[in-house]
Order: structure tokens, then C-alpha cells, then sequence
């Protein structure tokens, strides 16, 4: 049977889906049902998924099986503005499991990124897998704010997307957004966002400018993002949730919410750790890598019906910008 590999960003050729589009998605949607839909909004939003990727297959004749896609993502890390690279959509059909197709195209992108990026990072339940690759398990953190907040309006509206105004808003707050910690952040960053984001309730306060991926659960709020040119501070955000709040979870680094009194505790978002390759300045410190960063990765290597994320990204020294955090879809991976 012909086999060949497959390198060239989507973004440097227009016509690369028409030529190989459907091919990867019947590869990705095998591995990931219900990727095609994510990737559908993300299209319907004006960010594609896969013209911000540059795609590695490998082929059999004309089918694709095994894919490893390679994400530019601007960050801010203790301060700094840094270009991340991110190894998502990472799968294998099954037929062709266990015959080393898929170290074969990861190391092949690793080389790719190497040349690129000082440091590789990536998230995943099965650390064991990465280890003979060089990376090392980093902690990650989620930060406790108890409080007693009723508030007495209700200053949040759902964007509509629907509607080319809140549309436009949307592109906008992404565009200009300041990071949401200047620990780990993100700024700039629209793909990876619309894909996780972009079927989820987005919720924005007018007189604040600012979008937030929140959720509530009984007292308790959950903040996993907050999309604005300025963040503001806690204090400007509970009054405007007509319910009691007796207790907040924030997803990142909160030193610009000023909040005081934070229980910092280790936290493995849905039973995944941090994997670090090289150089990464936050090493050390208390933070969160933003969970809708956590973008789709492998299929190929987890238990039958394990839900995870794996993301790989990759950390470069150019002052550029990258992405932010946010709460993934649960899909569920099949055995390599």
C-alpha cells in the first residue's frame, strides 16, 4: 500500500482544505466525534481551525491516518510576551494503531517545532507516555476566594452570534484583550477559543466591556476567563450576579482581581497535568495554563472512554503574543 507524509500550513496555501480538508476531518471525526461540529462554529465565527494549523499526516493511498497538527498561540508569561505553539488534534485510526505511526509523526513535528520554540508544553492523563519524549510534570493550581456577595442586578447578558453586532464585539474583545494574568495569559488568540468556546453561553457586562466564561454552581462561581482590554477586579464582578456567591474558583492567577485571603491549592483539570519540555519561565510558580488552551490531542493512547484534553504547546522566546485559558468539551478517546 502507498504511504506519504503530508507538511504544509493550511494558512500559506487557500487551497489546501479543498485538497485535503475532508480527508483529515473523516480522520479527526473517527477520533473525536463531535470535532467536525466544534470546528463548524469555530468556522461560522471567522476563525477556522485550520487556517490557523499546520497539519502532519500521514497517508495510506488517500486516506489519512494519523494526524498531528502544530497551533501558534500568543502568551504573556511572568510578564513577558512570548510565541507558544500548540500540538492539538493528535489521532490515529484505529486499523492502524500500535504500529508506530504516531511517534513517527509527532517526533517529526517536534523536530518541526524545535527549530521554532524553546519550550514544549502539554497536558494529558497518561504522563507515562511522555516521559521517553523529555517532558516532566509540572504543577498546576486553582485559587479559593470565600465571600458573601448578593447582588441586586443582573449585569450580564448571553451573547447572541446570531446577531453581526455581538459578533463583531466578540472579534473585537479578542482582539484588544489584556491577559488575564500576567503569570500565565493569553491575548490575541481567536481559533482555539471559538472551537471550545464558541457553543458555550458567553457572558458580557456592557459597563464593563468584558466577557466572561463563567459558570455557577449552587454558591459557588466558577471563573475559567475573562475577555476585556482591562481586567477588572472581583469586587466589580459579584455585584453584578443577583444570587448569593459564598464562594469564587478562579482558573488562573489571580493577582489582578484583587482578591485577598486565597487558598491556593493543587488542581489537575479533569485528571490531567501540566508536561514541561525545555525552558518555561513559570515553572515554580502558583498558576493555571488557561483550560480552553487545553485544546483537542491525542485520541490514540488513553483508555477506552477515558475523557481528556491533551494539548501541546510550545514555548518561544520572539515577542509575540498567545492564548488564554478556557473549560473543554469532554470527549472521549479510544485506546492506541
Amino acid at each position: 500500500m502507498f504511504q506519504y507524509r503530508f507538511k504544509r500550513s493550511f494558512s500559506s496555501d487557500p487551497n489546501l482544505s479543498d485538497t485535503i480538508g475532508d480527508r483529515l476531518f473523516d480522520l479527526m471525526e473517527a477520533t473525536f466525534p463531535g470535532l467536525n461540529d466544534l470546528a463548524e462554529c469555530g468556522r461560522k465565527l471567522g476563525a477556522p481551525w485550520e487556517k490557523a494549523s499546520t497539519p502532519f499526516i500521514r497517508f495510506h493511498d488517500d486516506v489519512a491516518i494519523t494526524h498531528v497538527g502544530v497551533l501558534e498561540i500568543p502568551m504573556v508569561i511572568l510578564g513577558q510576551r512570548v510565541t507558544v505553539g500548540g500540538i492539538h488534534g493528535v489521532a490515529t485510526r484505529e486499523e492502524f494503531r500500535r504500529r508506530g505511526y504516531y511517534r513517527e509523526v509527532m517526533e517529526e513535528a517536534l523536530e518541526y517545532c524545535d527549530q521554532i520554540y524553546e519550550t514544549l508544553v502539554l497536558t494529558t492523563p497518561e504522563p507515562e507516555y511522555y516521559l521517553p519524549f523529555g517532558f516532566r510534570v509540572v504543577e498546576e493550581y486553582i485559587f479559593h476566594v470565600q465571600c458573601s456577595s448578593k447582588g441586586n442586578v443582573d449585569g450580564w447578558r448571553i451573547l447572541d452570534f446570531s446577531d453581526n453586532q455581538d459578533l463583531t464585539l466578540l472579534h473585537r474583545l479578542l482582539e484588544t484583550r489584556a491577559p488575564v494574568s500576567h503569570v500565565v495569559g493569553v491575548v490575541n488568540e481567536k481559533p482555539v477559543f471559538f472551537v471550545n468556546e464558541g457553543s458555550r453561553n458567553l457572558y458580557y457586562a456592557e459597563d464593563l466591556d468584558l466577557i466572561a466564561c463563567i459558570e455557577i454552581e449552587s454558591e459557588k462561581l466558577h471563573i475559567f476567563d475573562l475577555v476585556s482590554p482591562k481586567i477588572c477586579s472581583l469586587k466589580d464582578i459579584l455585584p453584578r450576579i443577583p444570587q448569593l456567591i459564598t464562594e469564587v474558583i478562579i482558573y488562573f492567577h489571580p493577582e489582578l482581581l484583587d482578591v485577598e485571603n486565597v487558598q491556593v491549592l493543587p488542581h489537575k483539570l479533569e485528571d490531567t497535568v501540566l508536561m514541561v519540555r525545555g525552558k518555561f519561565a513559570a515553572e515554580g510558580e502558583k498558576f493555571m495554563l488557561p483550560p480552553f488552551c487545553k485544546v483537542l490531542g491525542r485520541g490514540d493512547c488513553v483508555s477506552v472512554l477515558k475523557p481528556i484534553y491533551l494539548l501541546v504547546l510550545f514555548y518561544s522566546n520572539q515577542k509575540d503574543n498567545i492564548t488564554r485559558y478556557e473549560k473543554n468539551k469532554q470527549l472521549i478517546f479510544k485506546e492506541f
